[in-house]
């Protein structure tokens, strides 16, 4: 398809499924400035690896719609076993447990243990199959069900024989079965009356949510196209050395005035004191 289509549906389906398509794109792409080509390319690229790889498990993984892409980012998977798990779907229809993943070409115990509680399927045959609790803990979270009270986990753990913490993952899993914690994230509110930079003036008040810091300042999304820039010698009534002494990547600022608008260069000036 034309690049300008293809750029259209990827947008698309950033809203859709934003993490399944994202981990398609370089996260280096994702960076904003020219200061990520200073730094070791190599060390650069594992972190930045590492990080999605624990997003990724964090949120947790359909097994019966993830892509290949998707799939590749949980632990103990990798890009091969990732395309084997398609086959075996178009092949065999969708997974209806977790012990199904077995079955998989190049998927043996090791990335079995490593893997299975990061995967999900929504109508497994079991509800278990549809958290982040490992099979290995089936046992456990099938005899916690029958606990009316869990408040006392210390106890509860020494029954039924399973570390404190463990019991504590259980419980959360099985009180939000399916729960994806991204929801848990707020809401990030802009002001509904500023939709263009040609609707604010000097003086404006605004929210925002810091995106990228430099050594000169900080550059925060304003819900605009552009975002505001916010100068280091405007982030405090008292000298600071660095913007990181009192900002941080994706903070919210509910209060930001503009003080410099540049129609023709889109830019925007912003103030925090």
């Amino acid at each position: 398809m034309d690049v300008t289509i293809r750029g259209a549906i990827s947008i698309a389906q950033r809203l859709r499924d934003p993490m399944a398509t994202l981990v398609k794109i370089d996260p280096k792409s994702l960076g904003i400035g020219q200061y990520q080509h200073d730094v070791d390319q190599k060390l650069l690229e594992k972190k930045l690896h590492e990080n999605v790889e624990n997003l990724v498990n964090r949120v947790g993984v359909d097994v019966n719609s993830a892509s290949a892409s998707l799939l590749a980012f949980v632990a103990g998977v990798g890009k091969n076993i990732a395309k084997n798990i398609i086959l075996y779907r178009q092949e065999h229809g969708a997974f209806t447990s977790k012990a199904a993943l077995k079955k998989v070409k190049g998927l043996g115990a090791k990335a079995y243990e490593q893997c299975a509680g990061f995967m999900r399927i929504r109508e497994g045959k079991s509800l278990f199959d549809n958290t982040g609790i490992h099979p290995e803990s089936y046992a456990v979270a099938k005899q916690l069900e029958g606990y009316h009270d869990r408040s006392d986990t210390a106890t509860i753990a020494k029954e039924l024989g399973v570390g404190e913490e463990t019991l504590k993952d259980i419980i959360k899993e099985l009180d939000k079965p399916g729960f994806d914690p991204r929801s848990e994230l707020p809401e990030i509110p802009f002001r509904d009356d500023v939709t263009d930079i040609g609707m604010l003036k000097e003086g404006s008040i605004v929210s925002g949510v810091v995106r990228n810091i430099a050594d000169f300042g900080a550059f925060v999304d304003i819900g605009l196209k552009n975002d505001g820039m916010i100068h280091i010698s405007k982030m405090s009534e008292k000298r600071i050395a660095h913007p990181l002494e009192v900002l941080s990547i994706n903070q919210y600022l509910p209060r930001i005035e503009v003080i410099m608008i540049d129609l023709e260069k889109g830019k925007v000036g912003l103030s925090l004191s």
